[in-house]
Parts: C-alpha cells; structure tokens; sequence
C-alpha cells in the first residue's frame, strides 16, 4: 500500500511539472513580448472601462439627470 501511494504521488507530479514545462504560458505562439505586454495592458484598460460603467450603471450615473434647470411657478389663489 505504501508503495502504491508513493508512486501515485511520483506519477502525479511527474504529470504537474510535464505540463508546467510544457506549455501554458502567458504568451500566444508567435507573440513577442512586447506583444504581449500590449496585450495585457489593453485587457487591463478595457477591464478598468467596464468597471467604470458598472459603477456608473449601479450610481445612476450614465443617464442625463431629468431634473429641469427651470423653476416651475405656480399660483395659490
């Protein structure tokens, strides 16, 4: 039983550090890194964006206010 979890763990790590080495890193095939720090820097700025709007959206703040700059008179007789 030892032996079997020991090489349960090996195997498992073996499989982590493969695909650690292999692949998925943070750029795309064929992209510099210039290319992909633009690219950060773009996802970043456009994220900020929609949060902006959200905050907006929540604040009531993306619509023009219905309020009327005139002041309405009106009689008491």
């Amino acid at each position: 039983m030892k032996n079997f979890s020991v090489l349960t763990i090996l195997g498992l790590a073996l499989c982590c550090v493969s695909l650690w080495v292999s692949g998925c890193s943070t750029t795309q095939p064929g992209e510099t890194a210039a290319e992909g720090h633009r690219r950060h820097l773009r996802n970043l700025r456009i994220n900020q964006e929609m949060l902006m709007q959200d905050i907006d959206h929540v604040l009531l703040a993306d619509q023009p206010s219905k309020l009327s700059e005139m002041r309405v008179k009106t009689r008491i007789e």
